[in-house]
């Protein structure tokens, strides 16, 4: 369970809010979704604020909302196309630098095109994989951020500068 402060209290503020804020019309379900929104986003408001608990993560989450990764610490594949990225080098795959959507959310939300994706290749995978370096910028070679999945876009980790 997700904490801040006393995580009872919070429980009981967030469950007398749901009984006496939405009144006696509100039906048991909609109380239901509604208690999940609000917890829900509590946990994101705390992973946001870099609050400590047992939310599930890998590790401290910093102020901005993502952990980090050195370019160092990421595969050996994804520290070269790191480097093609900011060379504006070759690409193996037809999808590398075309525009990342962010359907899921996940980054900062931006305007279409913003984003890009780059394939980062996994060693036996026959397929694309599931690992991407998403950057984005003005400029693709010159990126204000990237960011680095392992997996398929459901979690990121940003790339330190």
């Amino acid at each position: 369970m997700f904490r801040i402060g006393d995580g009872q209290q919070a429980k009981q503020a967030l469950e007398k809010l749901v009984e006496t804020g939405f009144g006696a019309a509100t039906s048991r379900t909609t109380k239901g979704a509604i208690w999940s929104v609000l917890a829900a986003g509590l946990v994101s408001l705390g992973l946001m604020l870099g609050s400590t608990g047992s939310a599930h993560s890998k590790g401290p989450v910093p102020v901005a909302g993502y952990e980090t990764v050195a370019p160092s610490q990421l595969p050996a594949q994804g520290q070269d196309v790191l480097k093609k990225i900011y060379a504006g080098g070759k690409f193996k795959h037809d999808k590398d630098g075309t525009v990342f959507g962010n359907r899921e959310r996940l980054l900062p939300a931006k305007d279409r095109g913003f984003y890009r994706e780059y394939t980062v290749r996994t060693p036996g995978e026959r397929t694309r994989g599931a690992r991407r370096i998403v950057c984005g910028g003005l400029m693709p070679t010159a990126p204000d951020a990237c960011y680095y999945t392992d997996d398929h876009y459901g979690s990121f980790r940003k790339i330190a500068p």
